[in-house]
């Protein structure tokens, strides 16, 4: 099962990401673009995921998956119940969810680094 602390360990290694606590929810930023928040209870992890795909990802896994409330549907965010993913995974989604709020230049420096 994955914690809220292997999320943070993981985003420390990302470039220009940093936490930030709101409202009593801790969330990993790239400046003010907010790419992975937590639930209160650290259980469900919402991330940034392209809009138009959502709907599938949600549907393909939806004891893993889940919509996020109605008034976050205008955001490109997703949420995932963290219980149900290994590391692997959360990497995946995490470093995808800040790819998409960094300089391209920033996240293929970073691929370049890291072989992927």
């Amino acid at each position: 099962m994955v914690t809220m602390d292997d999320v943070r360990a993981f985003a420390e290694t990302l470039p220009r990401s940093y936490e930030a606590v709101v409202r009593g929810r801790l969330k990993l930023r790239v400046g003010r673009i907010v790419y992975v928040a937590f639930s209160k209870d650290e259980t469900l992890m919402d991330f940034g995921f392209p809009r138009d795909f959502r709907e599938a990802l949600v549907e393909s896994e939806p004891e893993k998956f889940l919509m996020p409330r109605p008034s976050d549907l205008r955001y490109q965010w997703v949420v995932v119940r963290l219980a149900k993913i290994d590391l692997d995974e959360m990497r995946e989604l995490v470093l995808g969810a800040w790819s998409m709020c960094v300089p391209k230049s920033v996240a293929a420096a970073y691929a370049a680094d890291h072989g992927r």
